[in-house]
């Protein structure tokens, strides 16, 4: 692990693999409750070819955060990642982020598309906004209530009760009790972070948003995936223009935990076309 100062504030990270001399590295992004551990199951097939460079955005693990202040935000996670980008040589880079980490990276495009090569984002997570959907609704939406119940009961001290709602309510009624030690250790590890999505007011997505993205772009869903996400992914994938969409058949959301083989078949051949 090495850490890199970014606007502030240690940011840490790993760098593995040494690609083709003069190739562009390969950073990711990770979402919710997770740090640069979660692409543990892929680092193998990817960094083969590449350079992979795996951040933990800030007050994830291994800060141990006590979920006060007002530093956790879509903004403030896209300032950071664009200055950690800055920071990278060569660039441009490819740019790879999964759930709220490709929400994070969407942003990062839609801002300097001039630091990136090429973008991949898996199940980006967001809302829609009334120009990408028909049933649009201002207020609340059902992801921002399910985040507020799960960290108000974390700010609680019932760090597991709040994890099995948010996890349950993503993949279905008892998908916390079947997950394995380690990596519900590593949503432990990153349970106050949930008290600040739930401050969060990230904005949601436009029609003029997805067209704005000149990257070459692709997008990864899991095909047994539920609820918004799929929705989400399709809505931007019809609009940002060129854009590449491969559904891994019996993955849910954490698809490259699930099918690291084909998720890394995938990306491998994007990036080398």
């Amino acid at each position: 692990m090495q850490t890199l100062r970014v606007n502030g504030y240690d940011m840490a990270y790993i760098d593995v693999g040494q690609g083709r001399t003069g190739a562009p590295p390969l950073v990711c992004v990770h979402g919710s409750l997770c740090d640069f551990r979660i692409w543990s199951a892929v680092l193998g097939p990817l960094t083969a070819k590449h350079r992979v460079i795996a951040v933990s955005l800030r007050h994830f693990f291994p800060d141990h955060w006590d979920g006060v202040g007002d530093t956790y935000s879509i903004a403030q996670h896209v300032d950071d990642v664009v200055a950690f980008i800055e920071q990278i040589e060569p660039r441009p880079v490819d740019l790879m982020g999964h759930s709220r980490g490709g929400h994070i990276c969407f942003r990062v495009a839609q801002r300097r598309p001039d630091l990136l090569r090429r973008l991949i984002l898996a199940e980006p997570g967001g809302e829609l906004d009334g120009t990408l959907d028909p049933n649009y609704k201002p207020g609340t939406s059902p992801l921002a209530s399910r985040i507020a119940a799960s960290a108000e009961v974390i700010a609680k001290g019932d760090i597991d009760g709040g994890l099995q709602i948010f996890l349950d309510a993503l993949e279905g009624p008892g998908a916390w009790k079947r997950l394995p030690a380690a990596p519900k250790q590593q949503l432990r590890d990153n349970a106050t972070t949930l008290i600040g999505q739930m401050r969060d007011r990230r904005p949601p997505f436009s029609r003029a948003d997805a067209e704005a993205i000149v990257t070459p772009t692709l997008f990864i869903g899991g095909a047994n995936t539920r609820g918004t996400l799929p929705l989400v992914l399709r809505a931007l994938a019809a609009h940002v223009k060129g854009s590449r969409t491969e559904m891994i058949a019996g993955a849910t959301h954490p698809m490259f935990e699930q099918q690291p083989q084909r998720y890394c078949e995938i990306v491998l051949d994007f990036l080398e076309a």
